[in-house]
């Protein structure tokens, strides 16, 4: 599907200069904000599959781009320090005057939990939660995910090393599971599924997901 409508929008935060990429649906119902992980930028697999197929369905997806991500930076600041960075591009977010669902992959999921409530998010969109380090499941931050206060989907993969779906624990969430995906959703050449056949189920579980919230 192609991207339409794209644009970039440059935003200053307490934080150094963020970076927010368009998906503008043409009658939108509702922004999907999402940043990226603390390893990689707005190009993961997951999020551009979610910016192809999502305006088409009335949802209006933006890709924000942190501020050290921008500075060119090849490892993320402390969490404090991005969750000032989401803070500042929220406004932005909320600029078109619709529901925002608040959103990241992987450290960015985590932001997203953390500020969901006070900035006013409408739910909030947490792909490969890193519900711990791996190999270390008693470093849990289960307390984040729980936290978030609110209408919760996350989308994990089913090999993920961060936590795999049947680690989470119960909670007031919705959990759609990407079989044999890794912390990026990358599936192996000997999958059951191919790559593109993962990527539609994350895409039809997160559309159907924010279509239950309209």
């Amino acid at each position: 599907m192609t991207q339409s409508n794209e644009l970039v929008e440059v935003v200053e935060t307490d934080a150094g200069t963020a970076r927010v990429t368009w998906h503008r649906a043409k009658q939108a119902r509702l922004v999907l904000a999402v940043s990226h992980g603390a390893g990689g930028g707005i190009e993961a697999r997951d999020l551009r599959a979610l910016a192809a197929e999502l305006p088409a369905h009335g949802v209006t997806v933006a890709l924000v781009e942190q501020p050290w991500r921008v500075a060119g930076k090849k490892l993320a600041p402390a969490p404090k320090t991005l969750d000032v960075g989401w803070r500042g591009i929220w406004p932005t977010l909320a600029g078109p005057g619709l529901p925002v669902v608040a959103g990241g992959r992987s450290a960015g999921a985590r932001v997203a939990c953390r500020t969901a409530r006070e900035l006013g998010a409408a739910a909030v969109l947490a792909l490969s939660f890193p519900l711990h380090p791996p190999g270390k499941p008693e470093k849990s931050r289960a307390d984040e995910l729980l936290g978030a206060g609110m209408s919760t989907l996350v989308v994990q993969g089913g090999n993920d090393p961060f936590g795999k779906p049947e680690e989470f624990p119960e909670g007031a969430y919705d959990l759609v599971e990407v079989p044999y995906g890794d912390h990026g959703f990358a599936v192996p050449k000997r999958a059951e599924i191919g790559q593109e056949q993962a990527l539609g189920i994350l895409t039809e579980g997160v559309g159907k997901w924010l279509a239950s919230l309209a």
